[in-house]
């Protein structure tokens, strides 16, 4: 298996564009995690424009199978006094895979403050089942990660609520904190209507969108927490919310996403 730090690192520079070539243990059926393609995309962004903001939001739409080598095109397409929107497309052999749009911002003098609120009380990851060890064929990407079944249901269990909350962190010894990183994991989580399945059926995320909610992307020993529950399911469609905190249950990122069922 390659790991995410080294497939980062592999990444190399032609001109105003970036391409690499993704190991089959980062699929997910017949192209890229998607997680791993938002990551590409956060990454080429921050490596073409020097001196970026961090990150404030990001949106990406999976237009098409991401396979072969790829070529990640980065464009700056709005530069102000403390905001940049980046917009990048992600093309595999078959063309456009995924575009994403990017808002860098820096930090504001503000008289508001008013956060998010903290995580749910779970039980510690070592108290929690495991999670992927029953992962279906085809999530070759599950290997780069361990996870735990915090709360909820597993996968096709049929037992409850379409809810999922999941410790996560990469299997990677060597990886720092990142916001390339926390993308790559932050999709980890089947879709939550994965609970109401009898069994394994393709799905397809069409849309994901993340706001991330502090700069501070530190946790204790690699643990995120990520908790993705379906808002609807119906006419062959979910909709989800995502929400992701550290360890101490400061939260860290909120996401939404709409993923294609057929079943």
């Amino acid at each position: 298996m390659i790991s995410f730090s080294d497939l980062i690192a592999a990444i190399a520079r032609e001109g105003d564009s970036f391409t690499t070539r993704v190991s089959d243990d980062w699929l997910q059926g017949r192209t890229v995690y998607g997680g791993l393609a938002g990551a590409l995309c956060v990454e080429a962004a921050l490596r073409h424009g020097d001196g970026l903001p961090p990150l404030r939001s990001a949106q990406f739409a999976f237009v098409g199978p991401a396979t072969g080598e790829l070529r990640i095109r980065p464009t700056l397409l709005r530069q102000g006094k403390s905001t940049a929107f980046v917009g990048v497309d992600l093309e595999g052999e078959a063309g456009l895979a995924t575009r994403a749009t990017l808002c860098f911002g820096a930090a504001r003098a503000s008289t508001l403050d008013h956060g998010a609120p903290r995580a749910a009380q779970v039980p510690p990851p070592d108290a929690c089942e495991d999670f992927f060890r029953h992962a279906p064929p085809g999530l070759g990407f599950a290997r780069h990660f361990d996870g735990r079944l915090a709360a909820g249901a597993m996968p096709f269990s049929r037992a409850g609520a379409p809810d999922i909350t999941l410790w996560l962190r990469h299997r990677d010894d060597s990886l720092k904190p990142s916001v390339t990183a926390l993308l790559a994991l932050a999709d980890a989580p089947p879709p939550a209507s994965f609970v109401l399945f009898e069994k394994p059926a393709p799905i397809s995320t069409m849309t994901w969108s993340l706001d991330l909610l502090t700069e501070e992307l530190a946790t204790d020993d690699g643990w995120w927490l990520v908790r993705t529950a379906a808002d609807q399911i119906a006419n062959g469609y979910s909709g989800q919310t995502t929400g992701i905190w550290n360890a101490r249950g400061a939260p860290v990122a909120a996401a939404r996403q709409h993923v294609a069922v057929f079943i």
